[in-house]
């Protein structure tokens, strides 16, 4: 149910669901609509069902990235990626307390426990297992297991061996190189590779293009 003044397309990540009801009654089931995303407009309803076959913990919240991190203001834009250099401390200099979400989002705040000001909501992230919850809006999570023990919080998901990305010291790894492609003449012999997008470009061995960088095929 949306009590706001602003439309919500809400989406939940690892399973589907059907969008079975609106605020005018149920939907018959012939027109169930698959989805992973619905919008809410103002005032209105939407009742969804979905099979929680999909153990995990899922994120589930609206898509507007700005509901999600910047409690819901739309007069300035999300900061995400963007270098705010000093605005910060102009801020502060201006509004004492007040708080510019970086550019990585709500993780420092959740981090750190800032404090929020008195007029404002507590719209910020807790720490999950791999550190500070970066959404800290409109966001929640859904937790999906094989078995439940009542109604007691089955804690974090425990994922399986080898399905989480470990961290690495460095990109130390460089890619390698790939030979080049040199005009025919200057090997003496025929051209037997060409370029699809270039094929004026023509060599007797398997490279790239030097124009786009893409592999050569043979010449028809």
């Amino acid at each position: 149910a949306n009590l706001s003044m602003n439309s919500h397309p809400i989406h939940i990540h690892g399973h589907k669901f059907y969008i079975t009801g609106t605020d005018a009654g149920p939907i018959p089931e012939s027109a169930w609509w698959p989805e992973n995303a619905v919008n809410v407009p103002v005032g209105t309803t939407r009742d969804i069902e979905f099979i929680a076959d999909n153990p995990g913990d899922w994120g589930f919240h609206c898509h507007k990235t700005h509901h999600l991190m910047n409690q819901m203001g739309h007069d300035l834009p999300n900061l995400l990626g963007v270098d705010t250099g000093d605005l910060p401390a102009r801020v502060e200099a201006l509004v004492p307390g007040a708080m510019v979400m970086g550019q990585t989002g709500m993780g420092d705040m959740a981090e750190h426990q800032m404090p929020i000001p008195r007029n404002s909501l507590p719209m910020r992230g807790g720490m999950g297992p791999f550190g500070p919850i970066d959404m800290g809006g409109m966001f929640t999570i859904v937790k999906v297991r094989d078995r439940i023990d009542g109604d007691r919080d089955p804690g974090w998901y425990q994922q399986p061996p080898g399905t989480v990305a470990l961290p690495v010291p460095g990109m130390s790894v460089q890619p390698a190189e790939r030979p080049p492609v040199a005009p025919a003449h200057e090997h003496g012999t025929s051209a037997s590779y060409t370029c699809t997008a270039h094929p004026e470009i023509r060599s007797s061995i398997r490279g790239t293009c030097p124009k786009c960088g893409r592999g050569v095929v043979a010449a028809s």
